[in-house]
């Protein structure tokens, strides 16, 4: 008989990561946060209940598979689309089912959509009157922070529960099932076999996989699809005596040279665009901030190992360099943009030293962030005053009407005075006011700035001299 409240679809056709799929709540491993007895899910599943919700985590965290428990749980009609292929139409004629469902059946109408970020503007508008009038419960399922991707209006509907990356022991449970469950498992479709593999090559499978519980899943059946098959005698218990015998059993072994082939060139979980993408080159340039080598160069191998676009990393680490180091070392910029050039010219994995070489200079180079916080003020500067008019005695004066209109009258010719420096001299438009006619670069006291911050002191001490 069924178990109440599980799912039993199983075909040994499918993948071992749809056949593993858990059929219960109770099977359902990982996400404690969530699931475990007083957390929020828990509570939902306990009384029977269900809201609208979107699932956020990484790929093989479970948003799928918990979307159909919390949907069986509740004994709710479910529905099933995908973001990127469905649109408005497809949303309607799920509406009109859901209406028919509640008229004929009186049970709820759970919208599981996949992908939910990929959804414009329009579509998610499409299903919020439903929402709000009960005819259905969604569950969005998505990779994507939902801050970004989804809008106001359908956040404000439903509430966000994040689903973490699955560590690698919970990884290697789920591996060890996958081995032994008689009913779905790699022991319903080998037959009299018994697969082996040992605890290290597990272990080098869920690291692999990267918190991905399908992708581990996915590369033990291919592995087990390799496996060399011996038979071996094993002590077995006969009956309730403990009587034993020795029996042949013919084993499937998976060897640690079929592990390291299927797991050549074994994908990381790095998003070219969504938020883990921005978050490792977060990780990236605030390492280079805090002058940690070490970390700066980890975080720039784990997004070169993603497989970044070298361009856009590259056009990162120049950034770093104007942003965190600017004059405090102007060298920075321009080894930045050399090692640049070099991926250009040799390539991966050659370029790659010098991007690495890049990085640790930028992180053990003095820090200053005087540029960046300058130019952001006279920006604000730029858009608070608006269009303002060059003062006549900076304008420039090719032709005699120019200078029949005083076009560059009075101006001071730099060179022409004393120290080069023409004291006390006025460079912005008149209709600042006079207290914002003052300082935007704040030189550190680090590094060449430290010179810098000397000289521009010294000009305002000449300027105080000559009022």
């Amino acid at each position: 008989m069924p178990t109440p409240g599980c799912i039993n679809n199983l075909s040994k056709s499918q993948p071992l990561a749809a056949r593993m799929r858990p059929s219960c709540i109770d099977d359902f491993f990982g996400q404690s946060h969530l699931l475990a007895p007083g957390r929020p899910l828990h509570r939902l599943i306990e009384s029977k209940t269900l809201h609208s919700m979107i699932l956020w985590g990484p790929p093989g965290s479970g948003k799928t598979t918990l979307a159909k428990l919390l949907a069986k749980n509740i004994d709710a009609e479910l529905e099933n689309i995908s973001a990127v292929l469905a649109g408005v139409k497809d949303i309607r004629t799920i509406v009109e089912r859901a209406k028919q469902t509640r008229t004929l059946s009186h049970r709820d109408t759970v919208l599981f959509i996949d992908e939910v970020h990929h959804f414009n503007k329009t579509q998610q508008d499409a299903f919020l009157p439903y929402v709000e009038d009960g005819t259905l419960i969604i569950i969005g399922a998505t990779t994507e922070n939902p801050s970004f991707e989804l809008n106001g209006a359908l956040l404000s509907r439903t509430r966000v529960y994040v689903l973490r990356r699955l560590q690698d022991s919970e990884i290697v449970h789920i591996l060890d099932k996958a081995l032994h469950d008689k009913q779905r498992g790699l022991a319903a479709t080998s037959g009299t076999y018994t697969t082996v593999i040992a605890d290290e090559l597990k272990l080098k499978i869920a690291q692999a996989a990267d918190g991905d519980a399908r992708q581990a899943l996915n590369f033990l059946e291919i592995c087990a699809d390799f496996a060399e098959t011996h038979t071996e005698e094993k002590i077995a218990e006969i009956d309730k005596e403990r009587i034993t015998e020795k029996t042949r059993i013919p084993t499937q072994h998976i060897t640690s040279k079929i592990v390291q082939e299927v797991l050549t060139d074994g994908i990381r979980r790095f998003d070219k665009r969504g938020e883990i993408f921005y978050d490792q080159i977060s990780a990236l340039h605030k390492s280079v901030r805090g002058s940690s080598p070490d970390a700066a160069l980890y975080w720039l191998a784990r997004i070169i190992d993603g497989g970044c676009n070298i361009a856009y990393l590259a056009r990162r680490i120049l950034r770093i360099a104007s942003e965190d180091i600017g004059n405090a070392d102007p060298r920075a910029l321009t080894i930045a943009l050399d090692a640049w050039q070099t991926y250009d010219r040799l390539g991966s994995p050659e370029g790659e030293l010098a991007l690495a070489q890049a990085i640790i200079y930028l992180a053990v180079a003095p820090k200053s962030n005087a540029t960046y916080t300058a130019f952001s003020a006279a920006m604000n500067d730029a858009k608070k005053y608006g269009s303002l008019e060059v003062p006549l005695h900076l304008r420039n004066a090719p032709t005699k009407l120019m200078k029949d209109l005083n076009y560059g009258k009075h101006y001071r010719y730099a060179h022409d005075e004393q120290n080069a420096y023409a004291t006390n001299e006025n460079y912005f438009p008149n209709d600042i006011p006079q207290t914002k006619k003052q300082r935007y670069y704040y030189p550190a006291t680090r590094g060449l700035e430290q010179k810098i911050a000397e000289k521009l002191e010294y000009l305002r001490k000449l300027d105080e001299e000559k009022k």
